[in-house]
C-alpha cells in the first residue's frame, strides 16, 4: 500500500504562501481528537480514510458506506465478457477495519453543514470536524420515458457494482442465440466515459463466443467517444458481424427517450424502435442524492475549488470522485484515489495549521476491446484559472493508438491488471484477488 508519511505532507505543502492557503484562520476544533466522516465506500472514500489514518494515527475517521461489500463497477465490464470471476469484484471492508477506521454499515441520509453532523438512517448521528462526501452516482430515470428503478430490474444499467452487474450477466447467460442486445449510452458527461464502449467490447467477445448468433445494438445520445479510434478498430477487427454503433449526428438523435420493460421496445429520438431480447440502458447521471439534498449541488454536480476539492458551498465539507465537478478530469476510479491523496493532505495539513497546497492530479482509464488487448488514455491535471474562473487542466495527456503492436496492448492490459490488484489492496487491505480467469 502506498502511504503518505508527515514528511510527504510538508513536501506538498510548498509554495501554499502563493496561493494564499497557509494565512486562513481554521476554527477551534472539538474536545479530544479531530473527527472526520466520509460518506460512501468507494474508491474516493475508501483511499480518503486510509490515507488520513496513515498520515495521523490519532484521527477519529468514520466511513459511512451502506453495503458490507463493495462490487467495483471499474472492471465489472471483464465479468461480462468472462474474464472474471464475481467474487473476484467484490471486496470486504475488513483491511479497512484493521487499520483504524472505524466503518458503519449504514445510510446517510441527511447532512447539517451548520451544526455540522451526519444523520444516519439507523445509527446515533455524527458530529464531524471535517466532512468528505463521496457519493458517487444517482441516476436522472426521468430522462427516458418508461425507465424507473423498478424497471432497471428488468433493463439493467450495471452503472453500479453489485446486483446490477450480476444482473446483466445472468440475462447474458439466458440470452437465446440469435438474440438482440440493446444498449443506450447517455450524453457526457457521465461515469467513466470510455467505459459503454468496453462494454460493448465485452458484451461482443461474450456473444461471439457464447451466442455467437446473437447481436448488440449500441445507440449513442453523442457524435463522439473517449478512445473512438481504438473502440472503432476493435469493432471492425474483432466483432464487425456483432456490434453495430449508432451515433447521433445533426440529422439523426440516437438517444434512447423511451423504454417498455414489457415488451423489450427500445425507442430512439429518430423514432428508430428495437425489440431487445437484453436492453442494457444506461441513463444520464447526476451526482449521489445526499449530496442535493445538503446543498453541495450547482446543477446535476458538485461544484469544488480545484486546489484540493474542498465544497464551493459548504465550509469544512469536500466532495470527490464522480459527484464533484473536475472539469477535464474524467469521472473513473483512479481520478477519485487521485483526489482522496489530495484531499487527505489537506485535511491534515489543516488540522495541525500547517501550510496547505495545491493538488496535482494523474489520471489513467485502460479499456479491454479483446484477450490479451487493452487500451488507455489519460494525463496529468493542474489547477488553473481563466476570466476569474478555476478549473482543472490537462497537462502532458497520452492516449493508445489505433495501430499499436499486439506486444504493446498485451503490456498494457497486464498493466491494469496489475493496477487492478495493486488498487484493491490499497483500497481494501486484501490479499492477491482469488479468482481471475484468461479464458
Amino acid at each position: 500500500m502506498t502511504e503518505i508519511t508527515r514528511r510527504d505532507f510538508n513536501r506538498l505543502a510548498a509554495g501554499a504562501t502563493l496561493l494564499g492557503l497557509s494565512e486562513v484562520p481554521r476554527p477551534a476544533l472539538a474536545a479530544g481528537p479531530a473527527k472526520v466522516v466520509i460518506i460512501g465506500g468507494g474508491p474516493g472514500g475508501a483511499a480518503v480514510a486510509n490515507r488520513l489514518k496513515s498520515a495521523d494515527s490519532s484521527l477519529n475517521i468514520v466511513l459511512v458506506e451502506p453495503k458490507e461489500r463493495y462490487t467495483t463497477c471499474f472492471y465489472s465490464n471483464l465479468y461480462l465478457g468472462g474474464f472474471r470471476t464475481f467474487k473476484s469484484i467484490t471486496h470486504d471492508y475488513e483491511g479497512v477495519k484493521k487499520r483504524g477506521v472505524t466503518v458503519v454499515t449504514d445510510t446517510a441520509t441527511r447532512i447539517d453543514t451548520l451544526a455540522k453532523m451526519v444523520i444516519l438512517a439507523k445509527g446515533a448521528p455524527l458530529p464531524y470536524d471535517r466532512l468528505v462526501v463521496a457519493p458517487g452516482i444517482d441516476f436522472k430515470y426521468e430522462t427516458i420515458e418508461g425507465y424507473s428503478p423498478e424497471a432497471a430490474k428488468v433493463m439493467p444499467h450495471a452503472w453500479q457494482g453489485g446486483e446490477q452487474t450480476w444482473l446483466l450477466k445472468e440475462k447474458l447467460l439466458a440470452l437465446p442465440d440469435g438474440g438482440l442486445v440493446v444498449m443506450a449510452v447517455p450524453q457526457n458527461p457521465y461515469r467513466c466515459p470510455p467505459g459503454p464502449y468496453e462494454r460493448a467490447c465485452m458484451i461482443a467477445h461474450f456473444l461471439k463466443t457464447k451466442k455467437p448468433k446473437a447481436r448488440l445494438v449500441l445507440f449513442d445520445a453523442k457524435k463522439t467517444y473517449s478512445k473512438q479510434a481504438v473502440f472503432e478498430e476493435a469493432f471492425d477487427e474483432y466483432y464487425k458481424d456483432i456490434v453495430e454503433i449508432n451515433l447521433s449526428n445533426e440529422i439523426d438523435d440516437f438517444s434512447v427517450v423511451k423504454v417498455d420493460a414489457k415488451t423489450g421496445v427500445v425507442t430512439t429520438k429518430t423514432g428508430r424502435t428495437e425489440r431487445a431480447a437484453l436492453a442494457n440502458i444506461i441513463p444520464a447521471q447526476r451526482a449521489g442524492a445526499i449530496a442535493a439534498s445538503a446543498g453541495l449541488t450547482e446543477g446535476d454536480w458538485c461544484p469544488v475549488d480545484p486546489v484540493n476539492f474542498t465544497s464551493t458551498r459548504a465550509k469544512d465539507v469536500y466532495v470527490l470522485g464522480d459527484a464533484a465537478i473536475a472539469h477535464d478530469m474524467p469521472k473513473s476510479a483512479y481520478s477519485a484515489v487521485s483526489q482522496a491523496e489530495v484531499v487527505a493532505a489537506d485535511i491534515v495539513a489543516d488540522l495541525h495549521g500547517k501550510p496547505r497546497s495545491s493538488g496535482h492530479y494523474r489520471n489513467t482509464c485502460w479499456s479491454m476491446v479483446a484477450p490479451d488487448n487493452s487500451a488507455k488514455i489519460g494525463g496529468d491535471y493542474v489547477p488553473a484559472s481563466k476570466d476569474g474562473k478555476a478549473y482543472l487542466e490537462v497537462k502532458d495527456p497520452f492516449i493508445s493508438k489505433p495501430d499499436d503492436s499486439s506486444d504493446l496492448r498485451r503490456q498494457v492490459y497486464q498493466e491494469s491488471a496489475d493496477w487492478y490488484q495493486s488498487i484493491c489492496e490499497d483500497l481494501f487491505g486484501e490479499t492477491p484477488l482469488p479468482n481471475f480467469r484468461n479464458p
